[in-house]
């Protein structure tokens, strides 16, 4: 079977998971797991997992050596392991990355053969629960993204002349969600316990990390029945099942009416936008339900924004008042100042001395591909500003990268002009307009 008739095969039987669930919301799937061990579903989840990219786990087994040894192959004796019910996770890596806001986060890596099992139980599940997850839920789904989440929110700003808006932040969420209601959310769908004792044992695997001086090994996610690792690939989809019982009591207790509080979430982050004086009074509640979920507020990053005379930044743009020609006043969104400057940091790292050995036109792909996909991303609202400080950068850094690369002095503009970045090497232009201001606006609420 070939890679596309498998992507066929497999989208066909999501299409069928997702009309049962759709046209019966109560019903509990029984049998699931022998779809999990479909050869086409873990073929499509290989090819996922392979798309993606990422580094070995602990087995420190690779995607290289795989197809050494046989894609086909590798697949095969996974399969037969899953059928046999035999399977059982490795050990976490854990690595730590820089957060933008300072400090570090945790990165569980899952070795290759546990990201292809989780990412074909997630095929699977994705299907039955998308036809349950709530409209204000962006995050991870499919036909829904953060610029949409973007949109929504933009959409509520402009229903009144004045709105607040609580900026809600919470602490560690993928790490605090208890495992126990968590998996009460998976098992009012899926009755499979092949399914549920797997999904209980990726949520509670050890953890590993390696220092100069050996390996230690945790078991922090067991011992607090707590936290779903953001590294693995059904994290997301966790952390968006624990979050729509946030959203379900939030309607259910009739806060959102009766406030006129209206919630926009992309995994972790989410807004609240309120008619005047029902800020504060939305906060409160928010904590209270939080708090019954075993989740905690992060007070200190959590504030209450009064528009049009504050802003608040949200999935990389700013939201506040601008002043369009003319001096006219109005609601809108531009990059915030934080997502500008990554994209410079990201610039200078890809062309950085590291990268002396590659080629002018390779290093110049890989710029593309960043400045393509920043440039796709922030293109709602007065953008220009932004595309032309990212344009001058990225001219600016590979020109000096060309001259010391050749051991040459100066600034590079003589040598290196524009017609030679951009014809010659092919170079990335942003728009070098602004964007409209109605592409900012959102669709209303369907």
């Amino acid at each position: 079977m070939s890679l596309e008739t498998s992507t066929q095969t497999v989208r066909m039987l999501q299409r069928s998971l997702y009309v049962k669930a759709k046209s019966e919301p109560d019903y509990r799937f029984y049998s699931v797991w022998d779809k999990v061990c479909r050869d086409d579903v873990l073929r499509e989840a290989y090819v996922q997992c392979r798309r993606n990219g990422g580094a070995a786990g602990v087995d420190r087994e690779t995607f290289e050596q795989i197809e050494a040894q046989g894609t086909e192959r590798w697949l095969g004796n996974l399969g037969r392991e899953l059928r046999a019910k035999t399977y059982r996770p490795q050990p976490l890596l854990r690595v730590w990355i820089p957060k933008s806001s300072g400090g570090q986060r945790p990165l569980g890596i899952p070795a290759i053969r546990d990201r292809v099992a989780q990412a074909a139980v997630h095929l699977i599940l994705l299907a039955i629960f998308e036809a349950d997850l709530l409209p204000q839920q962006y995050g991870f789904r499919p036909k829904k993204d953060a610029k949409a989440a973007v949109r929504r929110v933009y959409f509520h700003l402009t229903q009144w002349h004045r709105l607040e808006v609580a900026d809600c932040d919470l602490s560690d969420y993928f790490g605090t969600i208890p495992h126990g209601p968590l998996m009460k959310c998976v098992a009012r769908r899926v009755s499979d316990g092949q399914v549920l004792a797997t999904i209980k044992r990726w949520l509670e695997v050890p953890v590993i990390e390696r220092h100069p001086e050996g390996e230690r090994r945790s078991t922090e996610a067991r011992d607090r029945h707590r936290g779903t690792p953001q590294g693995g690939v059904v994290s997301p989809l966790a952390a968006n099942l624990y979050f729509r019982r946030f959203l379900l009591a939030w309607s259910k207790f009739g806060i959102e009416t009766r406030l006129d509080a209206r919630i926009v979430n992309y995994a972790d982050d989410f807004v609240i936008c309120c008619r005047p004086g029902n800020g504060e009074v939305a906060m409160a509640a928010m904590a209270q339900l939080m708090s019954k979920l075993g989740l905690t507020v992060n007070e200190r990053k959590t504030r209450l924004v009064r528009l049009p005379e504050g802003s608040f930044d949200f999935l990389g743009y700013t939201f506040g008042r601008f002043y369009g020609r003319g001096g006219k006043p109005y609601i809108g969104t531009r990059p915030s100042k934080k997502a500008l400057q990554h994209a410079l940091r990201r610039i200078h790292e890809e062309t950085s001395r590291r990268w002396f050995n590659d080629s002018a036109e390779w290093r110049v792909e890989h710029l593309n591909r960043f400045l393509r996909g920043w440039c796709t991303y922030f293109d709602q609202g007065p953008v220009y500003w932004a595309h032309r400080t990212v344009r001058n950068y990225a001219e600016k850094r590979l020109r000096r990268w060309l001259m010391h690369k050749h051991k040459r002095r100066g600034t590079g503009y003589r040598q290196y002009p524009d017609e030679y970045l951009y014809q010659k090497l092919g170079l990335f232009k942003p728009p070098g307009q602004s964007s409209s201001r109605s592409k900012a606006k959102a669709e209303s609420p369907g």
